[in-house]
């Protein structure tokens, strides 16, 4: 169909999210005209605001970057890529050094030093926190350093539609703004920062825009995308029936608070004093399994917290109190929920796609740095670091890039006005992948999945942009699910339920004509006790 374009802009660099990722990139972008499009209100968009625990880095005495790479490598399922690992652990205390230079305001201790705290499988107290909104202060401090910096136009409310490409060069994106207009950014590079994937699933932690927008772009644009099987489940979601499902932070069980069913029996209680702060999948897994039991299950904060809970606490204490729950005086109702993707698309250590003109940062990347399994507060330090280095790359390859003239601008799906309005087959995509895709996924199961997802596509990819990208990415998920016959990191298979070794290898799925082509390849990974850092 044809498509009436209301205005033209032109921008050196266009940044599509507005996250800790996004925000990094377009600091690190000073002197160029970028144009940086939010789905919301800035600060108050995507996943980074919601992140409560923290953010990891090896800034306290006794720890290195190399231990936290040996953490960060331990629990990836042998999947993790070493160079990228090093990256982040040994590039993270530099950016958590400016990110202070730049006001964030993080807990301290009685003698001003930083209050780091320990969670799940860290062998080290290194999380930083803002109490329990971190990501809200990390955005804040981001965008305050941005605000009003000449060469950056920032656009709230404004959702990108499509990539416009040329030659196999993206130098371009179609966008509508506030009021409904629909805008063409040319531009000689565009950078992918919209965040993950969680709102495919019925049972999530995630703001609604995590739909997977930003892997239906690339996709659609003939990036590959890597490891979209990897999908971590938070154990401990407030289970009252909100969608989203408030998250309830690990630093919670880091602070002591246990996990018990509705007869107050410790649900890990065969796993050792220490097993609340085993990996994310584990502890998950163990709920599950209770709750398929017909138990409820609950977070017991009452001796490890008590009364301090309004002061240590506070959005998770609100959270509660909003649903008639006070955490002081009574255990939390908590299921597993969908949280965090590993996968996205595929990047070199420097953010680069496998399209020209094209890079990614932050959750909708992955640079190889979690493996099958992400390391508690290791995605906002992902963020700041990559996006640094995504900055820098974008900053080096301008020279080499021209503006494109002869752009064809893409057919869309109906019109850009019901973009975000939620479509009829939505709560069906997402039951379906929470029941196939979820936690515990099984062949048969995928394969029914797939079977109904594949008429879904055909029936509403053009009703609208969103339903177009929602059910784009839950049959690319499936497809990667299906594809890996073992269990591995948060990826389970019931009728796989062991690592096979032959399957140490990535998924990678690239668009073919109309169809995928599925490749494998082996990870450059190091053992998790002998990784060297990168100076």
């Amino acid at each position: 169909m044809s498509v009436r374009i209301d205005a033209v802009r032109e921008a050196d660099v266009v940044v599509i999210g507005a996250g800790v990722a996004g925000l990094s990139v377009t600091l690190g972008l000073a002197g160029r005209r970028v144009d940086l499009l939010a789905r919301g209100p800035l600060g108050h968009t995507g996943s980074s605001p919601w992140a409560q625990g923290g953010i990891a880095g090896a800034v306290g005495p006794g720890d290195s970057p190399a231990l936290h790479a040996r953490d960060t490598l331990a629990v990836a399922g042998e999947l993790a890529d070493a160079a990228a690992v090093a990256r982040l652990t040994s590039e993270g205390p530099q950016r958590l050094v400016e990110l202070l230079s730049l006001g964030a305001r993080f807990d301290r201790d009685a003698t001003g030093q930083l209050d780091l705290a320990r969670e799940a499988a860290h062998s080290r107290a290194r999380v930083l926190h803002a109490r329990d909104a971190t990501g809200a202060e990390v955005v804040r401090a981001l965008g305050a350093a941005l605000a009003g910096r000449s060469g950056t136009s920032t656009f709230e409310a404004a959702v990108a539609l499509e990539l416009v490409t040329d030659a196999g060069r993206v130098c371009g994106v179609l966008a509508t703004h506030a009021g409904g207009a629909l805008v063409l950014h040319r531009t000689r590079a565009v950078v992918l920062a919209t965040g993950g994937i969680g709102h495919l699933f019925a049972r999530t932690t995630n703001p609604p825009e995590a739909r997977g927008d930003g892997l239906a772009l690339a996709w659609r644009a003939g990036a590959r995308l890597a490891d979209l099987e990897f999908v971590q489940f938070h154990p401990t979601a407030l289970d009252v029936g909100a969608d989203p499902m408030p998250l309830l932070t690990e630093a919670l069980r880091g602070a002591g608070a246990i996990l018990v069913d509705e007869h107050g029996r410790r649900v890990l209680a065969d796993a050792g004093p220490n097993a609340e702060l085993l990996p994310r999948d584990v502890v998950a897994r163990a709920l599950w399994s209770a709750l398929g039991s017909g138990l409820r299950t609950f977070l017991d904060a009452r001796g490890a917290v008590g009364e301090s809970f309004p002061e240590r606490f506070p959005t998770v204490f609100e959270a509660c109190r909003l649903h008639g729950l006070d955490p002081r005086c009574e255990p939390i109702p908590v299921a597993p929920a969908a949280h965090y993707h590993m996968g996205g698309v595929d990047v070199d250590l420097d953010g680069r796609t496998s399209v020209s003109g094209l890079w990614a940062a932050g959750e909708v990347a992955c640079t190889g740095v979690h493996g099958a399994n992400r390391l508690a507060s290791n995605s906002l330090l992902e963020g700041l670091v990559f996006g640094a280095r995504v900055a820098r790359s974008v900053g080096e390859t301008l020279p080499h890039l021209r503006q494109s003239s002869t752009a064809q601008v893409p057919a869309l799906p109906n019109h850009a006005s019901d973009v975000a309005a939620p479509d009829t087959f939505e709560p069906e995509i997402r039951s379906l992948m929470w029941d196939a895709a979820g936690l515990v996924r099984t062949g048969q199961g995928l394969r029914e999945a797939l079977a109904r997802l594949e008429p879904l596509e055909a029936q509403f990819g053009n009703h609208s942009a969103s339903a177009r990208n929602l059910v784009t990415v839950a049959r690319l998920v499936a497809t990667a699910a299906l594809a890996r016959p073992e269990s591995r990191g948060a990826h389970f298979r019931a009728d796989h339920p062991l690592a096979d070794p032959a399957w140490r290898r990535r998924i990678l799925l690239t668009p073919e004509g109309s169809g995928v082509r599925l490749e494998t390849e082996p990870v450059a990974t190091a053992d998790a006790s002998a990784v060297e850092v990168c100076a």
